[in-house]
């Protein structure tokens, strides 16, 4: 049993932050295969048998139906009339092949007669020097498997989520594709999930930034300052990884608790160990998606307070401001009896008067904190 108690290890891939790196971010397809098959090949007591010249999808299944062993198969982006030799060699259900080909879709598990149809959301952190309220935080693909007894299909959309890494890691554990395409699932859902924990921590540094901006004005900015659309579109991207996480939970589960003849023994035990991690990041998930809605409140509090500050503000001035007004008003409508009007002190005592109200409104304004 040496072999499970290092399937973690063999099957761990590298985090997405290596994802630039042409043997993880690969989206070419073999200009020696049909248009929408990236790979191809027949494994046989763990072994990827070598041939001449690349094998056709219908051409491997032949030889695995002759000879056994399983034929993994690895699509990008196929056409309806790409897909529709394939699924009809090895059987696949229609309402999974018309799934496959669409995209968009839910992550999830469907058992059929003689597979099970699985489908994941893979996400993709977008690297930015800084988060606007039009950033991309986060890109997302889908990767569709059809588990089989003697096949393996995968279907892959978007630019992202390449497979061809974590196909060389299990290529060079005999042992472990050896137990068949269940292990190939698990690997790929390991995979998958492992990119979610890397997806998480990246965003845990942008929802940290924008509570600093928001929550520490004194950085030189005020709480106005703080742009609320920035928040907003990172809840979106939050939101985003967080459909594909959430509806994930209950097929891992079921992989992992249920029995199924398409599960070999020794592999299920390990799809608790990736639901485990699921259920981590999602509470990750959820965690973000309740902090940025109060920092989105504390950021709009902080705007009416600051916008409540202004007003009053002005309510002050323009309280000041009505005084000399309401005197020059007064003396402006030129009435032959005024008030000390033929008096010579009589102008500098109303200014003086004047100016003294205006002192004293202002000074009892800035002592109620108005100004």
């Amino acid at each position: 049993m040496s072999m499970i108690r290092d399937l973690r290890a063999v099957v761990r891939p590298s985090r997405p932050t290596q994802r630039k790196d042409s043997g993880t971010y690969d989206t070419t397809r073999d200009p020696a295969t049909p248009s929408a098959v990236v790979d191809c090949a027949v494994y046989r007591d763990g072994t990827r048998l070598e041939t001449p010249a690349p094998l056709t999808p219908q051409e491997a299944m032949r030889q695995v139906r002759r000879d056994g062993g399983f034929v993994w198969i690895g699509l990008h982006e196929p056409t309806e009339s790409e897909f529709a030799g394939i699924a009809s060699e090895f059987g696949l259900h229609p309402l999974a092949v018309e799934d496959a080909v669409q995209a968009h879709q839910r992550p999830k598990l469907e058992r059929y007669d003689d597979s099970l149809f699985t489908v994941f959301k893979t996400i993709h952190y977008v690297d930015h020097d800084q988060l606007t309220a039009n950033s991309e935080v986060v890109e997302t693909g889908e990767v569709m498997c059809f588990t089989g007894r003697d096949f393996f299909i995968t279907v892959r959309h978007g630019g992202q989520g390449s497979l061809r890494a974590l196909r060389h890691r299990l290529q060079d554990d005999p042992e472990l594709l050896a137990k068949g395409p269940s292990a190939v699932l698990h690997a790929i859902a390991d995979h998958v999930v492992d990119g979610y924990i890397a997806v998480a921590s990246a965003l845990q540094d942008d929802v940290d930034e924008v509570e600093t901006e928001v929550f520490s004005p004194g950085r030189g900015r005020t709480p106005r300052g703080t742009d609320a659309g920035r928040i907003y579109q990172l809840k979106r991207e939050v939101m985003e990884f967080k459909r594909a996480v959430s509806p994930l939970l209950r097929p891992m589960q079921l992989l992992s608790e249920r029995p199924m003849r398409l599960i070999d023994p020794d592999i299920q035990k390990y799809f608790r160990d990736v639901a485990d991690h699921l259920a981590r990041v999602q509470e990750q998930v959820i965690g973000f998606d309740e902090l940025l809605n109060s920092i989105l409140q504390a950021n709009l509090a902080q705007a009416s307070v600051a916008q409540n500050e202004d007003m009053r503000k002005i309510t002050a001035w323009a309280a000041i401001i009505a005084v000399p007004t309401m005197v020059c008003g007064v003396y402006g409508m030129n009435f032959k009896y005024m008030p000390e009007t033929h008096w010579r002190y009589g102008y500098p005592v109303v200014m003086a008067v004047t100016a003294a109200i205006c002192l004293g409104i202002h000074r009892t304004l800035k002592r109620n904190g108005w100004l």
